[in-house]
């Protein structure tokens, strides 16, 4: 049962993002260096798009899912980081518990969903390394598109879990969120009870969601790895594995850092750090999928030429 607050308390309606700094000047370099951030995040992943779009030889599983991705990252980038900008230059920071929630549930949403459609890639590739001669047969549109859907639905629904068990909390004192977001450790610090067994409960679903994803990406990799390592061919084993390398660099820019803030307790909560490592895979970690797909996949690089009046140059 929750603590019931004193007469003398009241309900929160707002929160305070602390943010980064309280210094006008650092704030405006951080306004400029996280505008570049954002803006380069949005066109490099728009820009992945209108080439997938664009190019009909893209036309194929491992494209379609790549443009997903790179949608799921433009709006999950877009969640945080338009807010934290004006908060930047703004005098007031604060944002309406509403606005909180909502926040708080479209961007676990988004990270569940994406967590979840890097196993969907991985299950593409090893169809696509494993089971080459039956890749379109197994991986028809019909599924791809399901697996879409249902990435999308699991993480919304399992977002509303997570997020009902932080904002049911009753918040009736200090409502300054140390942090440039409405992110669910932050802001469960400030409940008016003891969190403990909301935090455990909380914790197990999160590890449970991120642990079963990871294990069906390694067990993939697995039976990748030992085909690639059977085919005979050189340039065969390096086209595999370029393809591979690029999909597991963005699984680990993004597991790595999302591990470290949802799977421990608010006991070893650092603000500072915390703040660090969220900015990383919310935002650089967005910024960074564009460029590790370009530089490494030659598709990729031959659409662009196309698109620019360059198709007739050896990509």
């Amino acid at each position: 049962m929750w603590m019931v607050p004193e007469q003398n308390q009241t309900w929160v309606s707002e929160f305070i993002l602390l943010g980064f700094s309280s210094d006008p000047t650092t704030n405006s370099i951080l306004f400029i260096v996280f505008l570049f951030v954002y803006l380069s995040s949005v066109m490099g992943n728009g820009f992945i798009i209108l080439l997938i779009c664009l190019d009909t030889q893209l036309h194929t599983p491992m494209y379609f899912f790549l443009c997903i991705l790179a949608m799921l990252d433009m709006t999950y980038v877009t969640t945080t980081m338009p807010q934290m900008l004006v908060h930047l230059l703004a005098h007031s920071k604060t944002i309406s518990f509403a606005c909180c929630w909502l926040q708080m549930y479209v961007f676990s949403a988004l990270g569940i969903t994406e967590g979840i459609f890097f196993v969907v890639m991985a299950y593409d590739r090893y169809v696509a390394i494993c089971h080459p001669l039956h890749y379109t047969v197994i991986l028809n549109w019909g599924l791809c598109i399901w697996l879409t859907v249902g990435s999308c639905v699991f993480g919304f629904l399992s977002s509303s879990l997570l997020t009902f068990f932080t904002m049911s909390l009753p918040y009736c004192g200090p409502n300054k969120v140390n942090h440039y977001f409405c992110e669910g450790p932050a802001v469960r610090g400030l409940a008016c009870m003891d969190t403990h067994i909301i935090e455990m409960v909380d914790q197990i679903l999160i590890v449970v969601m991120g642990l079963i994803p990871i294990s069906l990406i390694v067990a993939s990799y697995i039976h990748i790895a030992k085909a690639i390592l059977k085919i005979k061919s050189t340039h065969g084993r390096c086209k595999s594995f370029s393809t591979c390398a690029s999909h597991l660099t963005v699984v680990s820019f993004f597991y790595g850092p999302a591990s470290y803030i949802y799977m421990r307790t608010n006991s070893s909560y650092s603000p500072e750090l915390d703040k660090q490592v969220s900015l990383f895979y919310n935002a650089f970690t967005v910024l960074l999928n564009p460029v590790v797909y370009s530089l490494r996949n030659k598709d990729i690089k031959r659409a662009f030429l196309k698109v620019i009046g360059l198709s007739k140059v050896d990509s």
